[in-house]
Order: structure tokens, then C-alpha cells, then sequence
């Protein structure tokens, strides 16, 4: 055992000895990783507590105009701009990484969806993240509208289910059940229409969709 332990020891003394003559003869390149290293680490302070900040507040700027546009049912102009101000693509594309880029997409994609480029409004709607309760629940459904109105009913199921399962709440989840049942039903899926129009009923009897969710199953039942 004392053998071993002395070879142990020995081979310990062995791999310190050749790592330090690796260091000695590795300065310049050690040397030159951790100056590379702090130039990162610099470069990734300045541009999360400098350069971004300032973008932000210019995206903010200069997105005003164009959810303007959009309140008003302009989306032409708030999808391109007028000229003078930005529009949302502007937005999403001179200032890439904000905040405020990632909401216009969500403008975008919304502003796509009526002017029924449905294939645009897809695109820039998967691309919008968010993790507010309602907004991203909407958005995952506006695609599901998208795909109903290309024609594609179980894209369009699919998608409103996602969006009542995402951030489940007395708002946006019933919507998209009634909307999902809806669509089954239309498409002569009975058994899903009636599980769904039954959950609206039984886990969210105060919303507004629940109101005459009974003649919505009766119609089912009669049908199934």
C-alpha cells in the first residue's frame, strides 16, 4: 500500500511538473485567451447595458407612429411606413434584438392577417415571443385563424388549442376552446366539438362564451 501511495504521489508530482513547463512555454497564448476573454466580456456589458438600451428607446420612438397606424385600420402604412415614419418591418429589421422589435412582429403579423397574406401573418407570428398571459395566447390563435382561412381546418384546431392550453386564464382559454370546438364541429368532428364546448361549460362556466354553451351541445349531441 505505501508503494502505491509513494507512485501515486510521484505521478501527481509528475503531472503538476509538466503542466507548469506547459504554462512556461504557453504564456503568450494564455496570455492572449484571457485578453480575448475580457474583450467578450466587455463587449457583452456594453452591449446590454449601453448600446441596447439606447436602441430600445429609439425603437420605441419610432414604432408610435405605426401602431397609429394600425389603431386605424391602416395597415398598408403600418406594415411599410409613410414615408416619413418607420413601419413595422422597418422596426423588426433596423433594430433587431429589442423588445420593441419583437412586439412588431406581432403588429406585423396581426397587420398581415387583415389584409389576408396569410402566409406573412404565419411567418411573423411564430417569430413574436412574449410571455404575457393574454398576448401570446392571441397571437398562437390569429395563426390558427391564418391556417382556417388558407383552408387548413387541423392546422387551425391545433393552433387554437395551443393557444388555450398557453397561459391558461378566464379570457383567451375559453375563446379558443369555443373557437376549436367550433371548427370540429363544422368539420363534422362531434366527439372533440362536444369535449370541448363541455370543458368551456364546466371550467369556465362565468365567461362570456359559456353563456349559451348549452344550445352548443345540445346541437352536438343531436348531431353525434
Amino acid at each position: 500500500m505505501a508503494k502505491k501511495k509513494d507512485e501515486q504521489i510521484l505521478d501527481v508530482r509528475d503531472t503538476y511538473t509538466r503542466l507548469e513547463a506547459w504554462i512556461n512555454d504557453n504564456q503568450k497564448l494564455l496570455s492572449g485567451v484571457a485578453v480575448g476573454l475580457l474583450v467578450l466580456v466587455a463587449a457583452f456589458a456594453y452591449v446590454k447595458r449601453v448600446y441596447l438600451p439606447e436602441k430600445e428607446k429609439e425603437a420605441a420612438n419610432e414604432i408610435f407612429t405605426a401602431q397609429q397606424y394600425f389603431q386605424m385600420d391602416s395597415f398598408n402604412l403600418a406594415l411599410q411606413g409613410d414615408g416619413e415614419y418607420l413601419g413595422f418591418e422597418d422596426v423588426i429589421e433596423d433594430y433587431k434584438f429589442t423588445k420593441t422589435s419583437n412586439l412588431a412582429k406581432y403588429y406585423a403579423g396581426m397587420s398581415y392577417l387583415q389584409l389576408g397574406d396569410f402566409d406573412e401573418a404565419i411567418s411573423y407570428l411564430s417569430k413574436f415571443k412574449s410571455k404575457d398571459m393574454f398576448v401570446k395566447p392571441m397571437a398562437i390563435g390569429a395563426i390558427g385563424d391564418a391556417y382556417a382561412e388558407q383552408g387548413d381546418m387541423d392546422k387551425a384546431v391545433s393552433q387554437y388549442e395551443k393557444a388555450a392550453s398557453h397561459n391558461k386564464n378566464t379570457l383567451t382559454t375559453p375563446l379558443f376552446l369555443k373557437k376549436a370546438a367550433m371548427l370540429s364541429e363544422v368539420e363534422g368532428d362531434y366527439d372533440k366539438a362536444l369535449k370541448l364546448y363541455s370543458r368551456v361549460k364546466n371550467e369556465y362556466s362565468q365567461s362570456s362564451e359559456a353563456e349559451q354553451i348549452d344550445k352548443y351541445i345540445a346541437r352536438v349531441e343531436v348531431l353525434n
